[in-house]
């Protein structure tokens, strides 16, 4: 399991862009971990999955309220991830209202679940391997706090956790 001091899997996750720009073309667009996290101070949060109840009525929430007061506390991106495809993280970022304040990003196989041993399984519930629910602060793409959640709380990863992390 990925822990304190350790770096971001080499893991290409997926972002749906609803706005073209930058040379991005809409729709999904692949994003490279560690050259997405290098140099910066990232807060990342991983939720089992979009338009759920606690991720979509606190969780998400939190974190877009927050927005502002973690980038004043040094906190250049937010990133949410959740075992969902592109389509479906760019529907929940809609709806969520996430645009400019957090980074939605799909991790449609798990890939970065299994990398960092966070997954959460969900089968015979119909939801299948997904992401644990956690938070953590991540420096020039090295993890500096990594709160995990216990099986169906929701206690450590919410955002106010992680500002008092990064005010730190």
């Amino acid at each position: 399991m990925i822990k304190v001091g350790d770096a971001l899997p080499a893991v290409t996750l997926m972002e749906y862009v609803e706005v073209e720009g930058n040379g991005c073309s809409l729709g999904p667009n692949p994003v490279k971990l560690p050259e997405a996290a290098a140099g910066k101070t990232i807060a990342l949060f991983a939720v089992p999955g979009a338009f759920t109840p606690t991720c979509s009525a606190q969780h998400v929430p939190g974190y877009v309220e927050q927005a502002e007061a973690l980038k004043a506390a040094g906190v250049d991106e937010i990133w949410c991830l959740s075992v969902n495809d592109a389509f479906v993280m760019g529907a929940w970022a809609r709806d969520q209202k996430t645009a400019g304040k957090v980074r939605m990003l799909a991790d449609g196989d798990a890939a970065f679940a299994k990398a960092t041993g966070l997954t959460l399984d969900l089968n015979g519930k119909g939801l299948g391997l997904r992401s644990n629910r956690y938070s953590m602060l991540l420096k020039d793409g090295k993890v500096a706090t990594l709160n995990i959640e216990g099986p169906g709380k929701f206690e450590v990863s919410d955002a106010a956790t992680l500002l008092g992390q990064a005010k730190a």
